[in-house]
C-alpha cells in the first residue's frame, strides 16, 4: 500500500492531478489493491473482460486501432473502449467478410464504418432522437440521425457504407424481437445511461438474445474504483462496483454463456492520475464522477452454444 500511495503522489505531481480528499484516497486506494489481488496486469494482446489500463494505451495495438480510426494520437479511456471492442472481435474472427454485427447506442462512433470497411455487415441503432434530447445525448451532437453520420472520417467508401450497413432505432431497455442471428454485437459506454444498475444488467443479458449461438457480446461501461458498496444506482448515469459485475457474471454463467473477468486497475503512473472536472482530453484514463473515481470496463460475453 505504502508504495502505491508513492506512486499516486509522484503522478499527482507529475501530471498535475488534484489530489483527493483524505477519505475518498483511502478508499480508492483499499479497493485498487483489493482489486489487484489474484490477477495479473491485463493486456490488448489477450483480451478478456478487463479494465483501461496505461499499459493497454500505450501499446502498438492500441495506436494501432486509433490510428485505423482516423482518431487523434491521445490517451483517452474512450479510445480504449473502441480499441478493446475491435480487437476483441478481431481476436475472435469476427471481423471478416460475411460476418453480422448489431451495435447499440452507437451515436457518432467510428466503429460501424470501420466493420464494414472489413467486410462485415452491420445493422447501427441508437435511440430515439426524442428520448436521446430528453437523456441529454441530443444536445452534445453524440447522438446518431442516420448512416451518414456513422462515416465522417471516411473509413470506408459512402458506397460500402450504404450496401453493407442499416440504421435504426431501437430503445437498449426493449430490444425487439426482430433482431436475432448476428454473428456478434456492441456497445461503447451505452447501457450506464438506461435508467439504472439493474437496466443495464438486464440489458447485457438481453443482448444475447441477439447473437446467434457462440457468438459475442461486447459491452464496455462505467466501473466504479472508490466502493464495492456505495455508488450511483439510478439516474442518467450509473456506476458498476465490482459486486455488480460478479452478480452479472454469475448470471450468465448460470445460463451457460462464458466469460472470463479480470480486475486488475493497472500500475503505470497514468494508472494513479485522476482526472478531475473539468476533465482534459490528455491524459484521461481514470476520472472523479461525483465523489467516486472511475474508469472504464470492457466484457466480451460468448453466448451458449
Amino acid at each position: 500500500m505504502a508504495s502505491f500511495l508513492g506512486t499516486l503522489k509522484a503522478a499527482t505531481r507529475n501530471l498535475g492531478a488534484r489530489v483527493l480528499l483524505p477519505g475518498a484516497r483511502r478508499s480508492y486506494l483499499a479497493l485498487h489493491e483489493q482489486l489487484r489481488a489474484g490477477n495479473t496486469e491485463p493486456t490488448l494482446e489477450h483480451v478478456v473482460s478487463q479494465l483501461a489500463t496505461q499499459r493497454q494505451i500505450d501499446s502498438d495495438l492500441y495506436r494501432d486501432w486509433v490510428a485505423r480510426l482516423k482518431l487523434p494520437a491521445i490517451r483517452h479511456r474512450k479510445y480504449w473502449e473502441f480499441a478493446f471492442i475491435m480487437e476483441a472481435l478481431r481476436q475472435a474472427g469476427l471481423l471478416s467478410k460475411g460476418q453480422r454485427g448489431l451495435g447499440f447506442g452507437v451515436g457518432k462512433e467510428p466503429l460501424a464504418a470501420m466493420m464494414v470497411s472489413l467486410g462485415c455487415r452491420v445493422v447501427a441503432s441508437d435511440a430515439d432522437p426524442v428520448a436521446a434530447i430528453a437523456a441529454g445525448w441530443g444536445t452534445n451532437d453524440e447522438h446518431a440521425s442516420g448512416l451518414a453520420s456513422l462515416n465522417e472520417r471516411g473509413i470506408c467508401s459512402d458506397e460500402e457504407l450504404r450496401a453493407n450497413t442499416e440504421f435504426r432505432v431501437i430503445d437498449m431497455n426493449a430490444l425487439p424481437d426482430d433482431a436475432r442471428g448476428f454473428d456478434f454485437c456492441w456497445s461503447s459506454c451505452a447501457f450506464e445511461h438506461l435508467g439504472s444498475i439493474d437496466h443495464g444488467l438486464r440489458f447485457v443479458e438481453a443482448s444475447l438474445d441477439c447473437v446467434k449461438p457462440g457468438g459475442l457480446a461486447v459491452h464496455t461501461t462505467e466501473f466504479n474504483l472508490s466502493s464495492d458498496t456505495e455508488t450511483v444506482m439510478d439516474g442518467a448515469t450509473v456506476l458498476y462496483r465490482h459486486s455488480d459485475i460478479e452478480r452479472l457474471a454469475k448470471r450468465l454463467r448460470s445460463a451457460g454463456h462464458q466469460l472470463e473477468l479480470n480486475y486488475h486497475p493497472g500500475q503505470g503512473e497514468l494508472d494513479h492520475y485522476i482526472d478531475l472536472p473539468p476533465y482534459q482530453l490528455d491524459p484521461h484514463l481514470k476520472l472523479m464522477i461525483g465523489k467516486y473515481v472511475t474508469t472504464s470496463i470492457g466484457l466480451i460475453v460468448k453466448k451458449a452454444d
